[in-house]
């Protein structure tokens, strides 16, 4: 029912707003929808795919290339008009009849130093590397979209935890008020109390802030006119699988960033070849076919054509063209020698980020097995300090003392898992596959 509640909520903005009411009501929408709609609507995957479409168009040219020019061509003329005759005398326009003409020319290079093949290389190249950019920026985007998910999971923990703080604050300003009475202790324990209290639901209006800011920067990057927001099912912790290293030091060798300098490299290269073309004859072909033929009246083709054909073959060399062939050849080689330093540079930032971001996974996993330690400890804690505090063993200090490391606690548990849900992102951009 989820996918068919979130179409109609995607066709409800555009009624409301034909009626001019504002739908400001959030929707939860999953991860995966929200990742789709934003490598949907994200400008820079826009872009991508249209980088692709147009490199897949220069590879169709570079086909056609091979294959002759074709035109047609027609038309129709009558000249007229006043004359003098040999005497000097004026003689009116009489008219003529109409002249009709049509053609069809085809041209081909036969042989133009292999230009067109290499050519051809660049471009199918270029289209790898289109291809290779389009999936980098929808895996970019993709982990833009879970950086901000997460932020608003991370925020509704944290306005969780306030919450759980909220109630702890609650209850010991009871006890502390109930001691007060009871002339166990003095007044300056209800009032750090209180004191608490205003301090855990300061915590709830910043979570909740914090939920609001994060809900508009998701909405943003999916593209949507109206609110959205995380599902509250996946609030919860989700087990990552554990991961091959030396697998995934070989995906990352063959990430998206790795293949589009590789493709790159591939059509320089293939330019450079090309660039020395022109040292070689250039071979042509045409063939051209046009008829003639008049007639007294208009008419939409004449009674009879004449019809004349040619055929033609020609080879020319430059001899010398102002060093153009020598200045394209250098801009070439350098252009080929710049790709095989980024694909080399392209290796070496994918393994540094590689290590760096597997690294930070597997300590901000660890990092979540010993915060959630930490937090059922500081629980343990706090319980055993307010018993104490029941029965005068403890003062108030010891007890907010508790409060204030479970609080600390909790924070360090919800900031340790949005690492390690980015973190994992991080590594599925590298590598440009989900984990």
């Amino acid at each position: 029912m989820r996918p068919l509640r979130f179409l109609i909520a995607l066709a409800l903005p555009g009624t409301l707003a034909a009626q001019g009411v504002i739908d400001t009501t959030t929707h939860a929408i999953g991860l995966d929808e929200a990742v789709s709609l934003a490598q949907k609507n994200a400008p820079a995957t826009v872009q991508s795919r249209g980088e692709v479409r147009a490199s897949h168009e220069q590879v169709r040219g570079s086909y056609a290339a091979f294959i002759p020019s074709v035109s047609l061509n027609a038309g129709a003329s009558r000249q007229g008009g006043d004359r003098f005759d040999p005497s000097g005398q004026l003689v009116p326009f009489t008219g003529n009849s109409w002249q009709y003409n049509h053609g069809l020319t085809l041209n081909l290079d036969l042989f133009n130093g292999g230009q067109r093949l290499f050519s051809l290389r660049a471009n199918r190249a270029s289209e790898n590397a289109a291809v290779a950019n389009d999936v980098e920026q929808r895996f970019q985007v993709a982990l833009q979209v879970k950086q901000q998910y997460y932020a608003v999971l991370a925020a509704r923990e944290a306005e969780s935890a306030a919450e759980s703080q909220l109630s702890e604050a609650e209850e010991q300003l009871k006890t502390s008020i109930a001691n007060l009475r009871a002339r166990m202790v003095t007044r300056s324990d209800s009032l750090r109390s209180v004191i608490a209290v205003g301090n855990a639901q300061l915590a709830i209006l910043t979570a909740k802030n914090d939920v609001t800011a994060a809900n508009a920067a998701l909405t943003r990057l999916v593209a949507t006119p109206f609110t959205v927001t995380a599902l509250p099912e996946d609030t919860l912790q989700q087990a990552i699988a554990p991961v091959d290293s030396a697998t995934l030091a070989q995906l990352a060798l063959n990430g998206p960033l790795v293949q589009q300098a590789q493709a790159s490299q591939q059509a320089a290269h293939a330019s450079a070849k090309a660039a020395r073309a022109p040292y070689l004859p250039t071979l042509t072909a045409s063939f051209s076919l046009t008829g003639s033929g008049s007639n007294d009246a208009f008419t939409a083709f004449a009674d009879k054509y004449a019809y004349q054909n040619n055929l033609r073959f020609g080879l020319s060399y430059p001899i010398f063209n102002q060093l153009q062939r020598e200045q394209g050849i250098v801009n070439a080689d350098v252009a080929a020698q710049n790709a095989d330093a980024q694909l080399r540079d392209a290796k070496l930032g994918a393994q540094q980020t590689f290590v760096q971001a597997l690294a930070a996974l597997r300590t901000a996993q660890q990092q979540v097995d010993i915060q959630t330690l930490s937090v059922a400890a500081a629980e343990e804690d706090l319980r055993v300090q307010k018993q104490r505090y029941n029965l005068s063993a403890s003062t108030i200090l010891d007890v907010l003392t508790s409060e204030t490391a479970l609080v600390q606690a909790r924070a360090a548990l919800i900031q340790a898992r949005y690492n390690a849900r980015v973190a994992k992102a991080q590594l599925e951009a590298l590598i440009g596959r989900d984990l």
